[in-house]
């Protein structure tokens, strides 16, 4: 798997925008959490990942048991958490004549209890895997780890003492934190039970999410990503309505592009803002499609003035990629993201997304009566006529993409959403691709999320009901206390990673069951 490095990254800090972003950082919020139960880990092919938990005893036990070198628990706090794990250890028997040496290994799934880190061997680095040595020299000791992890289990392995004391363990708990008011959250109440769990866990993963930005998974990147933050801030507004994280993240994007005027896919926030060198077709132009939504929801038109120009600077970039058929050139050099489908062309959904946000750039054009709106729609006008003339296979009535003239989910769920077909021929496309299946799937829940709102455009309401419980509901079925990263009910060992202990089991990406139910009252 290869990824970008750029050696001549040029960013143009615009430090107003930094500032006003910086104005809008909020206060996170504390609970503090007890682990609910003791629990242990055992093979079963039958389950997830093929490690099942199983109760070992309740938590009150632990106040009565002593550990020696060798000895190992597992805590489990009932609920997927985002925060600061504290404990005390103190000693038994003789004084401690040499230090304990503990291990915590900290994760979102019992396959991360189970099957040791230093069997992974995937592209990603390690250093995510979530686990701490710590030496303790002076006991009794209470112990806060410094780093905020994202958990549901915690194994304590003692790997060494002495032989004249043993240990004991009191006081474990995690200092949870997140940005986002769970009482500010109107209750569904859905007659529907899995529809009503789905929403539920979506909240959650957002929640979850939600810290000084919005994080693309609190797990692992735990950073901004544009892609990831278009889906959050559609949640957002039907549940948390905290739109001025939205507007946060918006001026980060923009504080920080690079000499072109591009923004880029994701930004760093600590030890200051620092934009990746990591720059996608969609990702890019989905800084517009946010800043229009966040426009719709809120009607704050300062912010528009203001991050337009930022936002159709990334339309004129796209549009510079258009040949002179106003198609999208495809080549090796080509970043966009669509999903993690292996073989995936990009060409035709990226020409789709391009049209999907050119249509939102006109939208506000006319909104701020600038000069641009006249531009934008004639170029959309030509751009949507030659993506039906040459992207469109009459023989074979799906959209292709490449030069192989590739048929994906991707590309006929892209063109629905962005309106290139009438409802009528969106509801047809849609049934002919559920029928015929096409090779080329969907990989991610983001692409997924797509697909389920393809459906509605298309009037499928119960089409897109029972597929998102089919989806989601099977993802609660194999035990996701928040939405995964990834899921293929065909595959569930799948990991564009190279292995699934690196995947993260809260994303972002997957919370977006919560604004279909509510946005499309299903």
């Amino acid at each position: 798997m290869s990824t970008q490095k750029l050696e001549n990254h040029v960013v143009v800090k615009n430090n107003l925008f930094i500032q006003k972003a910086e104005s809008l950082k909020p206060e996170l919020k504390s609970s503090m959490v007890k682990p609910e139960r003791l629990v242990e880990v055992n093979l079963d092919p039958s389950v997830m990942h093929g490690w099942k938990v199983e109760p070992a005893s309740s938590i009150d036990a632990l106040d009565k048991r002593e550990f020696k070198k060798g000895d190992s628990f597992i805590v489990d706090f009932g609920d997927h958490q985002v925060g600061y794990l504290t404990f005390r250890v103190r000693p038994v028997g003789s004084p401690p004549d040499a230090p304990l040496k503990l291990k915590l290994t900290i994760g979102e799934m019992p396959v991360e209890m189970g099957e040791p880190f230093e069997n992974y061997d995937g592209w990603l680095s390690s250093a995510w895997l979530q686990e701490e040595t710590i030496f303790v020299d002076v006991l009794p000791e209470t112990i806060t780890l410094p780093r905020r992890y994202s958990f549901r289990y915690v194994k304590f392995e003692v790997l060494a003492t002495s032989q004249k004391y043993q240990v004991m363990f009191e006081d474990i708990e995690c200092r949870a934190v997140t940005s986002a008011d769970l009482e500010a959250v109107e209750a569904l109440g859905h007659p529907d039970q899995m529809l009503q769990k789905i929403d539920e866990v979506s909240i959650k993963t957002l929640a979850d999410c939600m810290q000084d930005v919005f994080e693309d998974g609190p797990k692992r990147d735990r950073r901004l990503w544009l892609g990831d933050l278009r889906l959050q801030a559609l949640a957002n507004y039907e549940t948390f309505g905290t739109n001025e994280l939205v507007k946060r993240c918006l001026y980060l994007f923009a504080g920080v592009p690079n000499d072109k005027g591009n923004v880029s896919a994701n930004v760093f926030i600590e030890p200051q803002l620092i934009a990746d060198d990591t720059f996608l077709f969609d990702y890019s132009l989905f800084f517009l499609s946010t800043l229009h939504d966040y426009y719709l929801a809120t009607r704050d038109t300062e912010t528009l003035k203001e991050l337009w120009p930022t936002a159709y600077c990334q339309v004129e970039l796209a549009l510079e990629r258009l040949d002179e058929d106003q198609i999208l050139v495809d080549s090796s050099a080509w970043w966009s993201f669509i999903d993690w489908q292996q073989g995936l062309n990009k060409q035709t959904p990226s020409q789709a997304i391009l049209i999907y946000t050119l249509k939102q750039a006109v939208h506000l054009a006319e909104e701020l009566n600038v000069s641009e709106k006249e531009i934008v729609a004639a170029r959309l006008e030509e751009i949507v006529s030659a993506t039906k003339k040459y992207l469109w296979d009459e023989e074979q009535q799906f959209f292709v993409s490449g030069q192989d003239r590739q048929v994906s989910w991707a590309s006929q769920i892209w063109m629905v959403l962005a309106g290139v077909v009438t409802e009528e021929e969106s509801k047809q496309l849609m049934n002919r691709l559920l029928e015929e299946k096409p090779e080329i799937g969907i990989a991610t829940p983001y692409m997924y999320h797509h697909f389920i709102e393809a459906l509605l455009i298309a009037g499928e309401k119960e089409l897109a009901i029972s597929e998102m419980k089919t989806y989601w509901g099977g993802m609660i079925e194999d035990g996701a206390d928040t939405f995964w990263e990834l899921y293929d009910p065909k595959d569930k060992e799948f990991s564009p990673y190279g292995s699934h202990l690196i995947n993260s089991y809260c994303h972002a990406w997957s919370c977006t069951p919560t604004y279909l139910i509510r946005k499309y009252n299903l």
